[in-house]
């Protein structure tokens, strides 16, 4: 059980770093980070910083994702397609808004990983798939908002088809040491600040189990 103290002390800094929507706040203080955390560092689950999972793959720093929600802004009807599971928070804080959330990683034990968070949490209505992220998933296309967690040089065109006609899609969009976190819709693109964030690998870390 999260100390509600240290709980209200975790979103006073997630304001100080400069996350103020009030929805993206909520889902945040919501959605428990120690739950999605690794077990050895629950201890630093709820400061703002980045932890270090499986396979040199990184758990985002809280005020990323708080920026990334307020980015994709999504609303209570929306399906949301997430592209970079790693351990499942992201994917549970959007599930706080949107209807449903399905989200991919190119890594299968992170996805078994996250599939069981999701079910201890009873988040009735997040799904998590090994897949490469570049293709997305076009068995629950078309998508209202699309969100990638790593970096990437332009929006893959599968994920473009994937989306609907006036959806959104936000992505870090540059090299590895200069990104700009753009938004795009109805073929508009906005600007939203400089971020940092790994790079978009293609094709699966590991091959799933035989179903």
């Amino acid at each position: 059980m999260t100390d509600p103290a240290r709980l209200m002390r975790f979103v006073l800094e997630m304001r100080q770093a400069g996350v103020t929507d009030a929805r993206a706040l909520s889902a945040l203080e919501r959605t428990p980070r120690t739950h999605y955390a690794p077990d050895h560092l629950e201890g630093l689950a709820l400061d703002d910083v980045g932890l270090p999972l499986a396979h040199a793959q990184t758990m985002t720093k809280p005020s990323i994702i708080g920026r990334m929600i307020t980015a994709l802004a999504p609303e209570s009807g929306d399906v949301v397609l997430e592209v970079g599971a790693g351990s499942g928070f992201q994917a549970a804080a959007i599930s706080v808004i949107a209807n449903k959330v399905v989200t991919l990683d190119r890594w299968n034990d992170l996805v078994v990983a996250a599939r069981g968070r999701f079910g201890t949490a009873r988040l009735m209505k997040t799904y998590a798939h090994t897949a490469d992220g570049f293709d997305g998933w076009a068995d629950e296309a078309p998508y209202d908002r699309i969100i990638i967690n790593a970096a990437l040089e332009d929006f893959p065109r599968p994920l473009l088809e994937q989306l609907k006609p006036g959806g959104v899609i936000v992505a870090p969009l540059g090299d590895a040491q200069n990104q700009r976190l753009i938004r795009l819709r109805n073929d508009v693109r906005e600007d939203l600040g400089t971020i940092r964030l790994q790079p978009l690998e293609r094709g699966l870390g590991e091959a799933p189990p035989a179903a």
